[in-house]
């Protein structure tokens, strides 16, 4: 029997292990997550079986700590060579007259025993094969380790109590700091749970109290009941959050794309970046508390590299769905995807800068009914340069536009550019131009990128490059370069968004940015995305939950923390206009009927003109009425509906307000006097003259023109689709 125990110590000293090998071993089950340079942005639990904190060099343990476990569990750590033979003796002696001591294990031999699983203590105690093991181990470590490595070894990977492994587990769990600030009194409670780690709160300050005596020599007094009442509030404390810090999304997306759990895994994002930008939108999202707002998200892109610097998932205790990532989150972007429908167009040679575009009511047939687009202030501005259209957000523009690319070639353009859409574009239809389909914070921000690196695309990346930083990432072509300079000019001219921004909101800055902002149906999510010649930044705004914000604009919900951010990147740091690529040119052009002021407009070489005007031909009515002036004794011609067709089919948008969804019905006079036409939707007369508008209820209706004397003159058939208008119903 000692014979084999002999030579199972004799197995443990020829595998005795170095101190730096167990170091280096020592994985924490929290892994902190870096930034660029090596701040810790978050910490995150990764092994759920024990608690323990990273490794903690004996300078970084108060003194107190490291005075108390010596006197608690080995008062001859520093003069003996592994194994204290004068407590063997005493143990052994009180063992024969059936007496108790406090054994004599060193901490020498229990690290031996915490260091190999074969010596470790079990629950009937430890034989007398592993008593000499943990001997023969002892003193084998204590001819290769010094006294402070084997301190040191040991006060990191003893238990405590419960999960807490390691002194740093232990500090921060039950006193909230961290282990080089535990008092003597802390220390007393922390070596008595070596001892007795799942004893009562009293029975554990009675040890402690004794030890403390012990710590402060016998002349100075100890309150003991304050022990009492430490230890009572400490180990009631339970385990520390399984993760804290500033990056909590990233540093879930992180730790999930790494291959093995390590201790610490570097980001490209910038700590003081990201607390600037989660504090920017905490702060800005409390001010919108009353607009029911309480979700955001924001990304920061090098443009570059395509790091990602910043990554604000959500608004963290301000939100009732914090765990949702809204950097990823698919949501409807709104007018933020025109920047890219108007590339496609100028590069496909479609519309320039300045072509003119109507802006005005658009009835567009689709599969499901009319689709008839709105703009955002329910106002229109009649005929509009494409760079107006573009720079003040207007709709009906945009699905102008969308009609001449298409829907399914602008659904491959936004593809290319990374947005991955769920379905092809005749799938969303033109409501595309306006943002119908979902997108996340992510791939769009991304894609603004690709127009301020001049259409180029790359992937955006927040783990550092191999094998530096500054590596070159590979970018492909995405967009016409020459399209994107003229986009990027008209996001970043002022004058241009003034018809709905007015020239000095939010959007402008004392140095050089486009910016795109945008909003989905019924006020749900709020963007900004623009860039400056380093950064592109993104923003959303909204409730994770869906639900619609109240009165909150492009400019009043994501715009100012985009703006902040923006101001904060180029504290210091200039950002100037891109250059002109080759292939475009800038020609003076002038606007008939003084639709616009003269300018200087960018062109893709080939395209350029000097004037853009509207020639309209005469009205049918007007025609008629001078060839009654030339011959009085033409026939009469009847009134007759132009707009809507027999057989409309109209599609109510649930998420427009229903008093706004106003269909506009026109007539041609003919020979008769236009103000005595009369329009009668079955009983109700709706309106008087030759055009009226009338808000439409679910259901089949017939729209009659009639006289002065009430004959009918001419009828229209439609039909109505859509969920029944209860506040319509009680207004009439």
């Amino acid at each position: 029997m000692v014979l084999a125990a002999l030579a199972m110590g004799a197995a443990a000293v020829s595998h005795a292990i170095g101190f730096e090998e167990i170091r280096q071993a020592y994985r924490p089950s929290e892994t902190l997550v870096l930034d660029r340079h090596g701040e810790t942005l978050q910490r995150v639990r990764t092994d759920m079986t024990v608690r323990r904190g990273p490794w903690v060099p004996l300078d970084g343990i108060s003194p107190a700590l490291r005075m108390a476990m010596v006197l608690s569990e080995d008062k001859r750590f520093y003069e003996h060579s592994g194994v204290d033979w004068r407590a063997v003796s005493a143990a052994a002696w009180a063992n024969l007259w059936n007496k108790r001591t406090r054994g004599a294990s060193t901490l020498t031999m229990q690290l031996a025993g915490l260091l190999d699983d074969d010596l470790r203590l079990g629950n009937g105690g430890r034989n007398l094969q592993q008593k000499i093991g943990q001997a023969v181990t002892a003193t084998r470590l204590e001819s290769s380790w010094r006294k402070d490595q084997i301190l040191e070894a040991y006060l990191n990977l003893v238990p405590f109590r419960g999960e807490l492994v390691g002194i740093d587990a232990l500090s921060r769990t039950l006193f909230d700091k961290a282990p080089h600030g535990l008092n003597e009194s802390e220390a007393a409670l922390a070596a008595a749970l070596v001892r007795s780690p799942n004893a009562q709160p009293a029975a554990v300050a009675k040890r402690a109290c004794g030890l403390l005596k012990e710590m402060r020599g016998p002349k100075v007094p100890t309150d003991c009941l304050v022990l009492d009442m430490q230890a009572e509030i400490a180990l009631s404390r339970r385990a520390f959050t399984a993760s804290e810090g500033i990056a909590p999304h990233l540093a879930r997306r992180l730790l999930a794309s790494s291959r093995e759990r390590e201790a610490q895994v570097r980001s490209t994002l910038d700590a003081r970046l990201q607390r600037l930008a989660l504090q920017s939108l905490q702060q800005h999202v409390k001010e919108l508390r009353g607009r029911h707002v309480e979700d955001g998200a924001v990304i920061v892109l090098d443009n570059a590299s395509g790091e990602v610097l910043a990554w604000v998932g959500s608004t963290g205790a301000l939100s009732a769905a914090a765990e949702v990532d809204g950097v990823l989150a698919q949501r409807q972007p709104g007018s933020t995807l025109k920047p890219f429908l108007y590339a496609q167009a100028f590069a496909e040679q479609r519309l320039t800068a300045a072509s003119l575009l109507d802006d005005s009511p658009a009835y567009l047939p689709t599969a499901s009914g009319l689709y008839i687009p709105q703009n955002y202030d329910r106002q229109f501005k009649g005929w509009v340069s494409a760079r107006t259209a573009l720079a003040s957000s207007l709709n009906v523009p945009a699905v102008r536009t969308l009609v001449m690319v298409s829907p399914e070639p602008f659904a491959r353009q936004l593809r290319a550019l990374g947005i991955a859409l769920k379905e092809n574009g005749d799938y969303y239809g033109y409501s595309l131009a306006l943002g119908s389909a979902e997108v996340s914070l992510l791939q769009l921000t991304n894609a603004y990128r690709a127009l301020a690196n001049g259409g180029r695309f790359s992937p955006a990346t927040f783990k550092p490059s191999v094998p530096s930083p500054a590596s070159t990432p590979a970018f492909t072509p995405a967009l016409d370069p020459r399209a994107a300079f003229i986009v990027t000019d008209i996001l970043s001219d002022p004058n241009a968004r003034a018809r709905t921004f007015g020239t000095d909101s939010i959007l402008a800055t004392r140095f050089w940015t486009a910016v795109k902002t945008g909003t989905s149906k019924d006020m749900r999510d709020n963007w900004a995305v623009g860039y400056s010649q380093r950064y592109t930044v993104g923003v959303w705004v909204g409730n994770a939950s869906g639900k619609p914000m109240w009165d909150v604009s492009g400019t009043s919900g994501a715009a100012p923390i985009w703006a902040a951010l923006m101001r904060e990147l180029h504290a210091r740091t200039p950002s100037q206009a891109p250059r002109p690529p080759p292939g475009v040119l800038k020609t003076a052009v002038n606007f008939g009927d003084q639709l616009e002021a003269t300018r200087s407009e960018w062109f893709l070489a080939g395209t350029q003109q000097p004037l853009f005007a509207v020639h309209t031909a005469p009205s049918l009515s007007s025609s008629k009425q001078a060839a009654r002036a030339k011959d009085s004794e033409a026939p009469a011609v009847p009134p007759r509906i132009l707009s809507p067709q027999d057989g409309t089919i109209l599609a109510l948008d649930p998420d427009i307000p229903p008093a706004r969804q106003r269909l506009t019905l026109t007539a041609d006079a003919g020979s008769a006097n236009p103000a005595d036409l009369r329009w009668v939707i079955g009983k109700r007369e709706i309106g008087k003259g030759p055009q009226a508008q009338w808000l439409p209820w679910p259901g089949r209706h017939t729209v009659q023109l009639r006289d002065k004397g009430g004959a009918v003159r001419d009828e229209r058939r439609l039909e109505v689709r859509g969920a029944g208008v209860k506040g319509l119903t009680e207004r009439k």
